[in-house]
């Protein structure tokens, strides 16, 4: 085309069936794409499995897995709730692990992690096209992919070679500015972009964010504000390839599962066959700097819409209750609450899900349990936690963060969806009985959590959930409020610290990865 294109226009436009036929127009034509690679969860990979084995196909056309994060409740804390649900859902685990050693799919054992952070650490690359059956794929956007979710049947069409249609996205910018600092984080960025487009501001557009304020968020940061585009409609998001990302690729992990080949499609004759590994991907790193010029926006390009942040001044958000864009800044929550009448006791307090769960999240909000534990002080509520993947689980208890939560009073839950989705087997309040949650999860519609249309549900930053959690109310602002120690003195909470990559590397913790025995 013979214009500057954005990001997500070179990604796109990258992976057409037949470029040379294409129609393009924004918002009107559809595109009929080759995407590189498929995933799916155990609640819809049944069914396209199913659909799959009927097609008569010998094995998928494309790299795909299968991932166990869906059906694990949360109950009793993780090795508890796994073993439950291993029982449970057994005959669901056989027939995925079969069918995918069968037609060629990897499968992610119950157990290993979240799809979106699994898909993180091992699959996504900058440049790339994938789709998979959750709305919130788009979390690889964090490292310059471009991730959709879509239904079963378009990820059965995809793995029979089967081009994916999709309706030619609008493209809308958000300029960043400035640089993330104190208290305020990666979620706050979304959090304020819901509060300024609502829940349908982004629907049939991509969400591109510019700017030299991009430079500032890590990679997994990056991801949790891709990962929460869903909460505005959007049909993905991606941010351009950058030094965060590169990193991340490269820093190191064992290489203890076998290695997946993955095309590039942004130039087909340019970039070789490149191999990932959870995370050590040094190689593909070193390619996507070489053509970074294809991973970033041309200088020119044209934006539908361009909505501008300064990180400078952005403080932290808290959304809810009730839907994710009604969005309060921590200074106005009190009075938000008392003027509407909500709940101001915070019953539980939950960090983790897809949106929140790196190593990063990890540590900024463990660094604030630590001055309260410090001081003698537990969280006032229950306070739960869900690492992302296994990978970050054993990350986290090898470098002692698992322990500084369980002296704050927390429970360490599955590496899985949980709560976040439902699963969660709640017994402190009844049916009906209103009270407050915050969580750093992604949505918070009535009953979303734990089936109890009067819970009203606030999301915002791992980080404000665990101050929240040390205050046990909503009125509470940790970056002036003042907190009472045991032995009476009075202390106000320092700014959280967060480490975004493990010094040591990640630890792979148990292998949870079955390779399919038809892999090519």
């Amino acid at each position: 085309m013979n214009r500057p294109l954005t990001l997500s226009e070179k990604i796109l436009y990258g992976h057409l069936d037949q470029p040379a036929t294409e129609d393009i127009e924004r918002g009107a034509s559809y595109l009929r794409l080759r995407p590189d690679r498929v995933a799916m969860h155990d609640g819809t990979a049944q069914m396209a499995m199913l659909q799959f084995i009927s097609s008569g196909l010998p094995k998928t056309a494309v790299p795909s897995t299968i991932h166990c994060d869906q059906l694990i409740e949360a109950q009793k804390g993780g090795a508890l709730d796994l073993t439950r649900a291993k029982d449970i859902n057994k005959e669901v685990y056989n027939f995925l692990s079969s069918a995918g050693n069968k037609y060629g799919v990897g499968f992610w054992k119950p157990g290993s992690g979240i799809v979106h952070q699994v898909m993180l650490e091992n699959y996504v690359s900058p440049g790339l096209l994938l789709i998979g059956t959750d709305s919130h794929m788009p979390n690889g956007g964090g490292l310059g992919a471009l991730c959709v979710g879509v239904g079963g049947a378009d990820v059965v069409d995809v793995m029979a070679d089967i081009p994916w249609e999709l309706r030619c996205p609008k493209v809308m910018a958000v300029r960043l500015s400035g640089k993330l600092s104190g208290w305020t984080s990666a979620k706050d960025v979304i959090l304020k972009v819901a509060d300024i487009l609502t829940v349908k501001g982004g629907t049939g557009a991509i969400m591109e964010y510019i700017g030299p304020g991009v430079g500032s968020i890590s990679a997994t940061g990056m991801g949790t504000i891709c990962n929460m585009g869903a909460e505005i409609g959007a049909t993905t998001s991606v941010f351009p390839y950058s030094e965060n990302m590169r990193k991340y690729l490269e820093v190191g992990a064992p290489m203890f599962r076998f290695c997946k080949l993955l095309s590039d499609r942004l130039n087909r004759a340019a970039l070789h066959i490149l191999k990932t590994q959870a995370t050590g991907r040094a190689e593909i790193a070193k390619e996507a700097g070489k053509y970074k010029d294809l991973l970033t926006a041309d200088n020119g390009a044209h934006y539908d819409q361009i909505i501008d942040i300064n990180l400078d001044t952005l403080i932290p958000h808290v959304n809810g209750p009730f839907t994710p864009d009604l969005a309060s800044p921590i200074d106005k929550l009190g009075g938000n609450a008392k003027k509407n009448g909500w709940p101001l006791e915070v019953k539980a307090a939950l960090i983790g899900s897809c949106t929140n769960s790196s190593y990063e999240d990890m540590t900024r909000a463990a660094s604030i349990a630590k001055q309260a534990v410090d001081r003698g002080l537990r969280a006032r509520t229950m306070f739960f936690i869900t690492p992302g993947s296994e990978q970050i689980r054993a990350t986290v208890e090898r470098n002692g963060i698992s322990k500084i939560f369980t002296d704050f009073g927390g429970l360490v839950l599955a590496n899985a969806c949980g709560p976040c989705i439902g699963q969660w087997d709640r017994q402190d309040v009844k049916k009906g009985e209103r009270n407050t949650i915050v969580t750093s999860y992604n949505r918070n519609f009535t009953g979303r959590n734990d089936a109890n249309p009067a819970t009203h549900a606030f999301v915002t930053s791992p980080d404000i959930v665990t101050a929240l959690a040390i205050a046990g109310t909503l009125d509470f602002d940790p970056r002036k409020d003042q907190l009472s120690a045991p032995d009476g003195s009075k202390y106000v909470l320092s700014p959280p610290t967060g480490i975004d990559l493990p010094k040591k590397g990640y630890d792979p913790g148990q292998d949870a990865y079955q390779p399919p025995s038809n892999s090519g």
